[in-house]
């Protein structure tokens, strides 16, 4: 087994007034050789939106760009003809493909928002873009490992373009579960949402990230009632 382990305060961190974010890995000012990706996950900005602002209309592309809104609502609105508002509880997918605009916008002027917002590099470019959410707390399951993404369609959760699997622990303090890994080759990174984890002897604090390869599971425990995402993702970038 190998890990690397990445502690809140190590993030790249950029105050704009209206948005305050922390970058994992490198991404727009803040740059590190060293935090460049995890396998092919490319991104995990943790941001944080005053009311009524947000990010203008603005492009991608052959990125999987998954959000996921921990607290207030976000007014998404793309190219493709999509308009709404993802909340806490919600999870949104676009696939970037061959090229999409949009835009996110703080749905409220009085309150923040606050958000992951996960990149993966895609198996293949050139795909036609696509956008779903779904409200995934109706399915939460407390104790247990709920799947949001998957490769597929028809599984449980959204799917992307790549062979990926995301999973929410909501566990309450002293809970413990094995993670088994459902692809070899694949590593796991885990952030922590709220409270605070251990995997084997690495204690986990909150908003801190540890990724795991060269094993084909791994215990989880939860020293507080926490909410924990699980991102496995292959280890090898696409040729």
């Amino acid at each position: 087994m190998q890990t690397i382990y990445h502690s809140a305060s190590s993030r790249g961190y950029a105050d704009h007034g209206w948005l305050r974010t922390a970058h994992t890995f490198s991404f727009a000012n803040y740059f590190n050789r060293a935090r460049m990706h995890f396998g092919v996950l490319r991104v995990i900005n943790d941001d944080y939106i005053e009311g009524g602002e947000g990010f203008g209309t603005h492009p991608h592309n052959d990125m999987e760009i998954i959000t996921i809104p921990l607290k207030g609502d976000l007014e998404h609105r793309d190219s493709m003809g999509n308009g709404g508002i993802i909340r806490d509880g919600d999870i949104q997918v676009m696939s970037a493909g061959r090229g999409v605009t949009h835009s996110e916008f703080n749905a409220n002027g009085d309150r923040p928002v606050e958000l992951l917002q996960i990149w993966v590099i895609p198996r293949e470019t050139g795909v036609t873009p696509r956008y779903e959410q779904m409200h995934i707390a109706d399915f939460a399951r407390p104790n247990d490992f709920q799947q949001i993404i998957s490769p597929y369609q028809g599984e449980e959760g959204l799917w992307i373009h790549q062979d990926a699997w995301f999973h929410l622990a909501h566990f309450d303090k002293s809970v413990s579960k094995e993670y088994n890994l459902k692809e070899q080759g694949n590593g796991v990174y885990i952030f922590v949402i709220r409270g605070k984890a251990k995997v084997g002897g690495q204690i986990l604090n909150e908003r801190d990230g540890y990724g795991i390869w060269d094993t084909n599971h791994f215990p989880l425990e939860a020293l507080e009632n926490s909410e924990i995402l699980l991102m496995e993702i292959p280890m090898e970038l696409p040729k």
